[in-house]
């Protein structure tokens, strides 16, 4: 029985987390959702959700097996679960997870690495981590603190408190929080909009914030210009700008554009 599916239709990709009760995060689970991305990649999608079935996101990973593994071995499995992880982290096109109920260790520090969180009123977070005497071992805590700060992230890594969705909103970990039943349909419309928005600015969007991630803002300012120029020379931009400029020479309103990607 697979633990994870997944479909590309109208060029957007869905992947669904599908493993009863708690949809913990598997062997078995990391090899699909490496199929899952090998596919997605040489596929047409120009967005991707992420989501569970159930009431839950993910309680974490399947740590059932980990007191019978050797060092070397325990270093294999979370070097694998890394790799995966940075794969859907580092993919050019959008990503939105849609979060329901509790999403947990691994499932948190998979959540976020979207781009963007969508999450249920129903949806907590946070890091179980401490309950065992381990860390945040596939870089939760660190991913937090880029986004909400070295104070609250250090917190929340120490207590292993659930965090409700609307206290995540308001520190800038999750983007919008909405009724559960409404979660999956609001997720849904955004990545359709994405989809059908300039993918190739989209991605350079993504590899400056990567990079300023890494290296700060001199970073981002010396890849910028390399990265953002060849946009210039897209089929997207050579059809919005020219249009573009008209409008505002006829003093009319700009258009939305029916862009490719490309």
């Amino acid at each position: 029985m697979s633990h994870l599916s997944y479909k590309i239709d109208n060029q957007i990709a869905v992947i669904t987390l599908g493993n009863p009760p708690q949809n913990r995060l598997s062997p078995q689970m990391l090899d699909e959702f490496d199929e899952a991305l090998s596919a997605i990649e040489c596929s047409d999608a120009r967005a991707l959700l992420l989501h569970a079935e159930g009431p839950d996101f993910s309680f974490g990973g399947d740590i059932v097996p980990w007191p019978d593994m050797t060092a070397q071995e325990l270093r294999t499995l979370f070097e694998r679960y890394l790799a995966t992880f940075n794969r859907f982290e580092e993919l050019s096109i959008p990503t939105i997870a849609a979060v329901q109920g509790l999403c947990f260790g691994g499932g948190f520090e998979l959540a976020i690495r979207a781009d963007v969180i969508f999450a249920g009123e129903t949806a907590r977070f946070g890091h179980p981590e401490q309950t065992l005497g381990i860390i945040t071992i596939l870089g939760g805590i660190y991913r937090v603190a880029e986004r909400v700060g070295r104070t609250k992230a250090i917190e929340w890594a120490f207590t292993s408190e659930q965090v409700p969705a609307v206290i995540m909103e308001h520190h800038g970990v999750v983007n919008r929080v909405m009724a559960d039943d409404k979660l999956f349909d609001e997720a849904m419309n955004f990545t359709e909009k994405l989809s059908k928005g300039p993918t190739r600015a989209h991605a350079v969007h993504k590899a400056l914030l990567q990079i300023w991630a890494a290296g700060g803002l001199s970073a981002a300012d010396q890849a910028v210009l390399e990265l953002g120029l060849p946009l210039f020379e897209s089929e997207d931009v050579k059809l919005a700008l020219p249009i573009s400029v008209e409008a505002f020479k006829m003093k009319k309103t700009r258009p939305t554009f029916p862009f490719i990607g490309k």
